[in-house]
């Protein structure tokens, strides 16, 4: 049997963090269980669809559909399981600041694989981490995070760059991959916590508080 790399390991966390974000922004709605299992599932695959449709190889979850079995399992653990207050922003925010710092690092490693070029693996882990979260808030009717003007597809290009830096300058890739997550969550978590958005070009602006802002549900 194969062991299990870390960049397996942050695959999969992804997958269920970012469907568990669906299936909560389908709780939102009070969806039936299809519902959570068709926001859950785009969430978790959209990104990683996207990126494997770029580079041209076979799409991961039609190849090998574990990881499909795995956002389904999570949305329909979401559906019978977890508490209705966690479908709020907040609850959807970190798991969704999670899966974009898996699928950070995870999408750029992929590309890395391929063959493809430093800048070309950076533009495919931030592809990879926001592509799910985008689809997600497109279907439930919310604006998208990467349009409010907070710290959003930067945090994971952040991690992206950092990943794909370490691996040229011969870092082992699991320390890499490592060091790329936590730099994406971190960045991300402070501009959760602190309320951090881009003002103006080169300002920044400080709500001092954690940032759950949300535009008013459709009536």
């Amino acid at each position: 049997m194969s062991s299990i790399s870390v960049i397996d390991v942050i695959g999969i966390f992804g997958v269920v963090v970012f469907a568990v974000s669906g299936a909560l922004a389908a709780g939102r709605y009070r969806m039936d269980i299809i519902g959570f299992i068709l926001l859950g599932t785009v969430t978790a695959i959209g990104g990683g669809t996207m990126r494997d449709l770029v580079l041209g190889r076979p799409v991961f979850w039609v190849v090998e559909p574990d990881q499909l079995i795995i956002s389904i399992g999570a949305a329909v653990a979401t559906f019978f399981f977890f508490p209705e207050r966690l479908a709020g922003t907040k609850g959807i925010i970190w798991s969704d600041a999670l899966g974009l710092s898996a699928f950070a690092v995870q999408g750029a490693q992929a590309a890395l694989g391929q063959g493809a070029h430093a800048v070309v693996a950076i533009v495919m882990g931030v592809m990879t981490a926001v592509g799910g979260g985008v689809i997600r808030d497109l279907l439930s009717g919310h604006h998208p995070f990467i349009v409010r003007g907070e710290l959003y597809a930067s945090t994971a290009l952040a991690g992206a760059l950092l990943l794909v830096v370490l691996v040229k300058c011969g870092i082992p890739a699991q320390y890499a991959e490592i060091c790329g997550f936590l730099v994406t969550l971190l960045s991300r978590g402070a501009t959760i916590i602190f309320g951090i958005r881009m003002g103006p070009p080169g300002e920044f602006i400080t709500t001092g508080k954690e940032d759950d802002s949300e535009p008013r549900d459709r009536e």
